[in-house]
């Protein structure tokens, strides 16, 4: 849809940003129903149903890594479902790149749950399960490696999204608030692209003892992400000062 400003005053706002996509579009439904079945092949991975009260407790014990695998998730699903309502596109790169994002994070589901699981027996000292046997320093290094390139891959289809959006510019009828908000989000997921690709590197690259603790490379978005988050609140502080 070409928009215009007369279009735009009747549609609603959400943080300064104008809905343009409040319908729902065929390529969101899409994706909404592939991250579901990205979160139904983690329970599946868990196993079959339990039948004794051992089977249940060992079961109970997976819930943190399915929690933060099931995080992971949701995270970049409500990354397309927030670039699909503010900019309701659906053309041709659009979809391209949203099956590109579905196709990574199908693949992405397994060694998603492997490394969580993996994580948390470390972190319980082998209390909490894991499911899949790590027999070698370099099959553990190996699981970070295509960890770390996944996540990068699934960041990289979110900020491409937003790119795409944001030579739309005209098209859309971005205001200056909404372009600031743009890059922001393109700039924030460039961040996770670069930190996973980073892990993979150290995981690769680096001499086993410090390889060991190339998940460590996460950590710093709790750094990089507040950074971004400041620098551009500048930057939107001075439109509303103009």
């Amino acid at each position: 849809m070409n928009w215009t400003e007369k279009k735009l005053k009747q549609i609603p706002l959400r943080n300064g940003f104008r809905l343009r996509g409040l319908e729902m579009t065929r390529l969101e439904t899409f994706t909404d129903a592939a991250f579901a079945f990205a979160t139904t092949l983690l329970v599946v991975s868990v196993g079959s149903i339990p039948v004794s009260y051992a089977e249940l407790v060992l079961a109970l014990k997976g819930i943190p890594a399915f929690a933060a695998s099931f995080a992971s998730i949701m995270y970049f699903w409500i990354g397309h479902r927030q670039w699909s309502r503010r900019y309701g596109l659906e053309d041709g790169k659009s979809i391209f790149i949203s099956l590109c994002l579905i196709f990574i994070m199908l693949v992405y589901v397994y060694p998603l749950k492997i490394i969580f699981s993996a994580l948390f027996a470390w972190i319980s000292g082998g209390w909490l399960p894991v499911s899949f046997a790590i027999e070698t320093l370099q099959e553990f290094l190996n699981v970070f490696i295509i960890y770390g390139i996944g996540y990068a891959a699934l960041a990289a289809m979110i900020a491409l999204l937003y790119l795409h959006a944001l030579k739309l510019k005209d098209q859309l009828c971005l205001n200056a608030l909404e372009h600031v908000k743009t890059k922001k989000e393109i700039v924030s997921f460039v961040v996770f692209t670069g930190t996973g690709l980073t892990s993979a590197a150290i995981a690769w690259l680096a001499p086993p003892p410090i390889a060991v603790f190339a998940g460590f490379a996460y950590s710093t978005l709790a750094l990089t992400m507040p950074f971004v988050a400041i620098f551009y609140a500048k930057k939107e502080e001075k439109i509303f000062e103009k």
